[in-house]
């Protein structure tokens, strides 16, 4: 059985949920049921969180110079204790400030209580190593760079049960395409209104400046879309959320990843509601994201426990 939960809301924003595989409460429906009681939770907390927010400048040896990257850490960050971390990729033309600027997610990740780095991808870089292009680097940089940094600076799980990926737009495509081809160093992946499949918009976003023209190379963009990764996962070894808006672009693309998931049997939570290509949709699915997340975080430190 196919436990992919897709989740429904209507326009005053009540929840309806069903298993697209059975029509039967799920484990996974049980996990769907948590996040969005932790989500009322979080609205209806009236306590103030205050995590530390810093800007660093985070040296890349592939790229030969630095890059911004934001870090932020809950309000009672200790060294004496080991932290799971997301890292969360910013969109095309957007950069490492975004997420701080536009949504709660600091107050997130106090309220959760791990860490959340948002490094710069540059502009289109759609987190790929260029073949000639040394400024575009950022598989390298985001995949090991910054992780070697975090894990060298910061107290944090130095381990994959510690690690997750997420982002919006180009970087969700950024996300779910870095986790696939890492699975050693991210244990759970996560996608908001994710560019999963770019073919059908051949000529935006700088992609053909980075892999080239599609109807040169269509080779290259076949290799490259997340949807077409899929059968390189194994059930359960990487923890997935994608999320997207019914009005958003990306909508139909995001529909298409959820069912060859489903079709290749790779369990993961598929969540939709009304909104666009925007920031007042990614504002709320982050909340849901980050619960997600945080539920990952604590299964992975039982299990480690128990060993």
């Amino acid at each position: 059985m196919i436990n992919t939960t897709f989740i429904s809301a209507n326009s005053d924003d009540r929840f309806r949920i069903g298993d697209v595989a059975e029509n039967r409460f799920t484990r996974e429906n049980k996990v769907v049921a948590i996040l969005l009681a932790s989500i009322v939770f979080f609205f209806s907390c009236t306590l103030s969180y205050a995590a530390k927010v810093d800007t660093l400048s985070i040296p890349s040896a592939s790229m030969n110079k630095s890059i911004k990257t934001v870090v932020i850490l809950p309000q009672n960050y200790s060294e004496e204790v080991s932290y799971p971390v997301l890292y969360l990729l910013h969109g095309y033309s957007g950069n490492y400030s975004n997420w701080v600027k536009n949504s709660s997610i600091s107050t997130l990740a106090d309220y959760y209580g791990y860490m959340v780095v948002c490094p710069d991808g540059g502009y289109g870089s759609w987190y790929w190593d260029a073949q000639n292009d040394k400024n575009y680097q950022y598989e390298t940089f985001v995949s090991k760079e910054l992780i070697a940094y975090m894990d060298q600076h910061y107290s944090t799980v130095k381990s994959r049960s510690g690690r997750a990926i997420s982002g919006l737009s180009m970087g969700g495509h950024g996300a779910m395409s870095l986790a696939i081809r890492h699975q050693d160093t991210y244990g759970a992946a996560g996608s908001t209104a994710g560019g999963v499949d770019f073919r059908p918009f051949p000529l935006n976003w700088e992609i053909k400046d980075r892999i080239g023209n599609y109807a040169d190379v269509p080779q290259e963009w076949d290799n490259r879309v997340v949807i077409n990764m899929i059968p390189k996962l194994v059930n359960n070894r990487l923890r997935l959320i994608i999320d997207c808006g019914k009005e958003d672009f990306f909508y139909g693309v995001n529909v298409a990843l959820h069912d060859k998931l489903m079709y290749h049997n790779i369990n993961h939570t598929f969540i939709t509601s009304e909104g666009g290509h925007n920031w007042e949709y990614w504002s709320r699915s982050i909340v849901y994201q980050m619960a997600f997340f945080k539920k990952y975080f604590d299964e992975s430190k039982k299990s480690t426990n128990k060993k």
